[in-house]
């Protein structure tokens, strides 16, 4: 169980001289936010959500085909070079953009300094069946979990419902893949919504779990950056409302607290494939009979990245002090400092609220913790414009196209 060291290339400078980020969101927008406050130059190279390219700290933004295309490489090789990005920190902000980076680590460490394991490595955490198993190794819980080989097999099955859908590992563009999770009450609807994913990624890559009850007071959520193995800084965090509430699309309020049985799974997942650079996990606890369960692991900037410069541990600065070679001091967060996604949380708050699961004033109350949004910054403030109109959108059709 032993990771693959990151790589850098003996003919880089002998500190990087910026950072490249590739895809991404509001975890972009947070990390390009944390580097440029210490001007140090950022660079976004995208396909998708155009976002943090309104950034005033993303210096500029290239178009590219995307980590699924054959010139993917040789695209950013090109780059490097015409740009003079040699010896940058190239960092993927998405779950494709990982694993393409984490594949083609020892190409792309002829251009780029690089803080990932390579793919033999980080596979174990990054696609679900093979997390699932290094946590049976572990000894570490997991939600009841089936994979099936056809849609006759699935047919065949005894489930207990609810049950959620999900790809094997993200990142596709395909429209379950972007949905990320489909429920699923009764066997009919199950049938219908395995027949479609299959459909789309094949049946041996669709993930059927029981739905764990509860909605964000029970998730919980590790966040970290890790160097060669060992942990650099590191909190624990409650996803206390997300949408939808039951299974969180994405987050909408987070907050940090203590959860040492979170963090100690958290660093045996880790530790097990000599991780590094900056990482999520995502448990649930299971009121039935109290235990934690192992849900995700997101090798990247996550939606709610910014939380870490609110609360004190400022992973985008350590991240480039530990590339630069630098010695990082390990900080605490502070606690019951919270992130809010505000037009999201709008939303899941006001299901809450109408299902007698959250008071006014207690959702009014929550806001006085606040101290990162997703979007807005007085000092940066394009991106919290352009992000109302995009959610609109993407929630418009999603709900269209019945995505989830």
């Amino acid at each position: 169980m032993q990771g693959d060291e990151p790589q850098t290339s003996s003919a880089f400078p002998e500190s990087p001289s910026g950072v490249v980020i590739l895809g991404g969101a509001h975890g972009t927008l947070a990390l390009a936010r944390s580097l440029g406050r210490q001007n140090i130059p950022v660079w976004l190279i995208s396909n998708d959500n155009p976002l943090p390219g309104w950034s005033r700290y993303v210096q500029r933004t290239l178009s590219w085909r995307g980590p699924g295309s054959a010139d993917a490489a040789a695209f950013l090789l090109k780059a490097a070079n015409a740009h003079h990005l040699e010896g940058f920190l190239l960092v993927p902000a998405g779950d494709a953009e990982v694993r393409f980076v984490s594949e083609t680590r020892e190409v792309l460490s002829a251009s780029f300094r690089i803080r990932l394991p390579g793919w033999n490595d980080l596979k174990w955490v990054c696609e679900k069946p093979l997390l699932y198993r290094r946590a049976a190794e572990l000894g570490l819980d997991i939600p009841v979990t089936h994979s099936f080989a056809s849609f006759d097999e699935a047919a065949r099955a005894t489930l207990r419902y609810p049950i959620v859908l999900k790809p094997n590992m993200g990142g596709g563009h395909d429209p379950f893949s972007r949905a990320k999770v489909v429920r699923a009450d009764d066997r009919a609807s199950f049938l219908a919504a395995y027949k479609e994913a299959a459909e789309q990624i094949s049946p041996g890559n669709v993930v059927v779990q029981e739905l764990i009850p509860g909605g964000g007071e029970s998730q919980f959520s590790y966040a970290a950056l890790w160097s060669d193995g060992r942990p650099v800084a590191e909190f624990t965090a409650r996803r206390t409302r997300q949408y939808p509430v039951e299974f969180g699309y994405t987050s909408t309020y987070v907050e940090v607290v203590e959860a040492p049985a979170a963090m100690e799974a958290a660093r045996r997942i880790l530790d097990s494939i000599r991780y590094s650079g900056l990482v999520e996990i995502e448990f649930k606890h299971d009121r039935r009979d109290g235990k934690l369960r192992l849900l995700d692991v997101n090798p990247r900037p996550w939606s709610w990245f910014g939380l870490a410069s609110a609360a004190g541990t400022d992973f985008g600065a350590m991240l480039w002090a530990v590339a630069r070679g630098e010695n990082v001091e390990p900080l605490s967060a502070r606690l019951n400092v919270s992130w809010m996604y505000l037009v999201r949380d709008l939303a899941a708050a006001g299901k809450l609220i109408a299902t007698g699961h959250l008071h006014m004033g207690e959702y009014l109350h929550s806001f006085t913790n606040v101290r990162a949004w997703a979007t807005f910054s007085v000092f940066d403030v394009v991106p919290a414009l352009i992000d109302i109109p995009l959610t609109a959108w993407r929630v418009l059709t999603r709900r269209l196209f019945k995505i989830y």
